[in-house]
């Protein structure tokens, strides 16, 4: 059975309600709205009838307080008054109000508003409900999408097992720690970190088109070579841009874009596919530059053994300002120490 609370400092107007709704609802009636919130801490309501004139504290306040605290923000409330000109029902709706019911009212009057309104509140949830199981499941949807995508390339790639999974640990402790310090905190502000940082595990899906004979050669590799292996930066932005035009999915995948596009960009313009230098290369370039680096500094690999936590940490010290932003290397090696027991 719904709850109703009606609040109202007339005792006539509590018991003309209560008798109206007592037979389909359970209700309390309260005389103040402070009786309002101390029953609220043990009962939330379906609904509350809350009038605009009393004593003490008044409905808009009660009003502005209910919206206010998240505990109690979405419990719908209707006005009843015996004001009902234009400027109050109009800054009664602008504060949150969902009805105005008009004193004396009639029980039948009374009856079929509240019907009408919790059958229409019931839907909005029954609807509220679908969507959200909807939106979880295109989110496990995009999640088992990046995560095949981004095996498919580990997969192929021998030389550097559990590079994904490492640096996608990196990206987050690097994310948190430069937004706690602001650095560079308005552009993380408006980024949705759990999708960013899941989204970093495709920054090599462009390896998918290089040759096998190239990815996994047992030795360093011919200049010609390289410059194959250079191309999946460009060829992994073109692959996630195919999958946005696709999918319709932007948002999601920008992200992914940019980490796969700009990842080989140095600070000083050095870098691959386009050379670009400072901040006109785009901030998860930036960060993915570091993470990448030290994971393989850190890594056996075909042309070199691996180097000390130690060691990473020096190389990437020196390349400050040169191939890394002075920004991030900064952050980078006050919370190096959690990338080694990451």
């Amino acid at each position: 059975m719904e709850t109703i609370f009606i609040v109202d400092d007339n005792d006539v107007n509590l018991s003309t309600a209560a008798k109206a709704l007592s037979k389909q609802y359970r209700t309390f009636t309260l005389p103040s709205a402070s009786d309002m919130f101390e029953l609220l801490k043990h009962i939330v309501p379906n609904l509350i009838l809350l009038d605009i004139m009393m004593p003490g504290m008044n409905g808009v306040e009660a009003m502005q307080l209910l919206k206010g605290d998240t505990r109690y923000s979405d419990i719908p409330v209707m006005f009843i008054s015996s004001r009902n000109d234009a400027v109050t029902e109009a800054h009664g709706f602008e504060i949150g109000a969902s009805d105005f019911i008009s004193k004396p009212f009639s029980e039948p009057v009374l009856l079929n508003r509240i019907k009408k309104h919790l059958k229409i509140e019931d839907l909005i949830h029954e609807r509220t409900a679908m969507l959200l199981q909807r939106t979880e499941k295109l989110q496990r949807l995009q999640n088992s999408m990046v995560s095949i995508l981004a095996n498919m390339v580990e997969n192929r790639d021998k030389q550097t097992g559990r590079h994904i999974e490492r640096t996608t640990k990196y990206i987050k402790i690097l994310f948190e720690a430069m937004f706690e310090r602001g650095v560079y905190s308005d552009e993380i502000s408006r980024l949705n970190l759990e999708e960013a940082v899941l989204s970093a595990r495709m920054h090599d899906i462009g390896k998918i088109i290089v040759s096998d004979l190239i990815l996994n050669k047992p030795g360093s590799l011919t200049k010609d070579e390289y410059e194959i292996m250079k191309t999946h930066a460009l060829e992994g932005e073109n692959i996630i841009n195919s999958i946005i035009v696709e999918s319709g999915d932007e948002s999601f995948l920008q992200n992914a874009k940019l980490f796969a596009g700009y990842h080989h960009e140095r600070w000083d313009g050095n870098g691959y596919p386009r050379g670009l230098k400072g901040t006109d290369i785009p901030l998860q370039g930036r960060i993915m530059a570091i993470v990448d680096v030290y994971d393989a500094l850190i890594s056996d690999r075909p042309y070199k053994k691996a180097f000390t936590h130690e060691k990473a940490i020096e190389i990437i010290k020196e390349s400050k300002g040169s191939h890394f932003d002075p920004e991030i290397v900064n952050v980078f090696l006050v919370v190096s120490d959690l990338f080694k027991e990451a």
